[in-house]
């Protein structure tokens, strides 16, 4: 048995496709002439934006904005005039030939992000090598393999797959992969389960163990892979496909009824999305609503900020697509780990803890004020929700309040219609603002507590390095004690609390924050159903009691083992675990 890390959930059995690309050779050489060589480079580069923006535009109508923002910055590398003028430089103080030196300074520049032992820079160093291979090869004039060519059913198997090898994947082929490197966080992960592909990264070995031909089983959930099993096993596995397959079906069943528990309590489940054409998922999948726009990727893949009448545009489309649904539209949020390469950021020693988020967008107020007229301009043809992220004092709140009300007034000024029952809501993601939400609530019409940032403030750990990985504990009793703070001081002054972070669509905690008392739950579109059919599982009364001892536990340990003695009791959360 091969075993990695279940990247992207699913069982599947199939043949062994080894992908391996060719290997560009470069070697160094003496020329006469630079200009001839910089303009090859430069033809080269121009190449490879070509293909790099075709990818992104299949990526966005194939895979959505999520998928697609991963060649946006591939793009904004190729743009990097730093990248281009060091090329050149060497080609010129060396003498040298064009793919030697593009080759020679992209690793450079790779090298430099691995040595940083952080998993986001990483990332950007795959990136980096990603794009150095199709610059070399548009130099040499060398067409690579493709996996769109792939024209049967396969599970592909590779030392790593880039980003522009899983985006040109062909669904229906691909039944899943299965990579030496890579991590839960990587770009090839992501990208399997934005396409629902199974996959397990980081094996170290399984091009080694594995060829071409060879029949195996693999389950993107355990992160383990069977090599040419017995009739036995087969059969075993093929039982659990199929009851896999059963309970999915049963989860479509789902689709148009309502978010209930199991004695009648009403929620509401809805979908993050990152685009205008992730709404799509968001009503195949029955979505409440969508609990988080993260508009941040409107602004992304671009060479300018998008203009008030292109962002009011897509904030209409998701509005009427959800059918007076309520849409919660978090404004710009970027910053830490999520830059725009038209407009540049000073550099901070610890950017998490600096100027991001509507931090920034203070000190861009034209920025603000127009996505904030886009909105409110929008907000005729729907159910909108403003959300104000990294809020920290009630100053914060009050001055984006104070933006709002003027924005509003000038498109009154101008007799331009907004909807009088528009909503305003902050992201609760800083210790500081859970600290005060009796304060806080008092100011807004909802919050959305956002987990993914509040584990990494209330432990003190980037939750992209890997060093304190092990830190990142949404069961941790101070976690959970935040979030029922959080939740009992809104109910307190009358306001419903959602929740759109990771942890908001994992099955273990749906009991807890049942039990906490949590209005709304924002998650994948894809989660949307199987939380439905869960919660119809689940007593709130029992779920209460529940979530009452995991206040008083010590550990998340103390906290996980509560949660799988609920899980056995008479009623399955999971309901069916494959």
């Amino acid at each position: 048995m091969i075993t990695g890390v279940g990247a992207s959930d699913g069982i599947v059995i199939g043949k062994i496709y080894k992908h391996q690309t060719k290997e560009l050779v470069v070697t160094k050489e003496t020329i006469e002439e630079s200009g001839n060589e910089i303009e090859r480079f430069l033809e080269a580069m121009e190449e490879s934006k070509r293909d790099v923006e075709k990818i992104m535009a299949r990526a966005n109508i194939e895979m959505g904005e999520e998928a697609a923002a991963i060649f946006g910055a591939h793009l904004e590398i190729l743009n990097d005039p730093e990248l281009s003028s060091a090329i050149e430089k060497l080609i010129i103080d060396e003498k040298t030939n064009a793919d030697y030196a593009a080759k020679n300074v992209c690793d450079s520049f790779a090298s430099l992000f691995d040595s940083m032992e952080n998993e986001y820079f990483s990332a950007r160093a795959a990136d980096i090598r990603d794009l150095s291979s199709r610059i070399v090869a548009n130099i040499k004039g060398v067409k690579q393999t493709s996996l769109s060519e792939i024209e049967e059913e396969v599970i592909i198997v590779a030392n790593d797959l880039s980003p522009s090898d899983t985006a040109v994947m062909q669904k229906d082929k691909v039944k899943g992969f299965i990579t030496d490197i890579g991590g839960r966080t990587s770009h090839s992960a992501i990208m399997a389960r934005i396409l629902e592909i199974p996959a397990i990264v980081g094996t170290g070995n399984a091009t080694t163990l594995l060829s071409s031909g060879d029949f195996v089983i693999m389950n993107g959930s355990t992160g383990e892979v069977i090599v040419n099993p017995d009739a036995a096993t087969i059969e075993e596995q093929t039982a659990k496909i199929k009851a896999y397959n059963e309970q999915k079906a049963i989860w479509k069943e789902y689709r148009d009824k309502p978010s209930l528990t199991k004695d009648g309590g009403h929620l509401l489940i809805g979908a993050n999305i990152g685009d205008v054409q992730d709404v799509n998922a968001a009503v195949e999948n029955g979505s409440d609503g969508i609990g988080l726009f993260r508009t941040e990727f409107l602004f992304m893949g671009r060479n300018s900020f998008p203009t008030e009448s292109e962002q009011y545009e897509a904030y209409k489309e998701v509005l009427s697509g959800m059918d007076a649904k309520p849409v919660i539209v978090r404004t710009l949020d970027i910053g830490g780990d999520k830059e725009l390469g038209y407009f540049k950021m000073e550099e901070e020693l610890n950017p998490f803890l600096g100027n991001r988020a509507l931090r920034l967008c203070f000190s861009m107020p034209e920025v603000l004020k127009t996505q904030l007229r886009a909105l409110l301009r929008a907000s005729v043809h729907g159910d909108l929700h403003i959300m104000f992220p990294m809020i920290a004092t009630l100053d914060e709140l009050l001055k984006a309040k104070a933006v709002l009300r003027e924005t509003q007034e000038e498109l009154s000024r101008e007799n331009i219609e907004v909807s009088d029952s528009y909503k305003v809501g902050i992201m609760i993601e800083i210790p500081a603002a859970a600290l005060v939400v009796d304060v806080l609530a008092k100011e807004v019409d909802f919050l959305s507590i956002g987990t993914n940032d509040l584990i990494q403030y209330t432990f003190a750990a980037d939750r992209m390095n890997e060093k304190v990985s092990y830190l990142y504990q949404p069961y941790n009793p101070s976690l959970l004690r935040l979030i029922n703070m959080v939740i009992e001081g809104a109910h307190k002054e009358g306001k419903w609390v959602g929740m759109c972070g990771e942890m908001a669509g994992e099955t273990d905690a749906l009991a807890l924050l049942i039990g906490m008392g949590l209005d709304e739950f924002s998650m994948s579109p894809s989660q949307v159903l199987k939380m439905r059919y869960l919660a119809e599982k689940i007593d709130s009364a029992e779920a209460g009691n529940l979530a009452k001892a995991a206040l008083t536990c010590t550990s998340e340990k103390e906290v996980l083992e509560l949660i799988g003695k609920f899980k056995d009791s008479d009623y399955k959360l999971i309901g069916m675990e494959v």
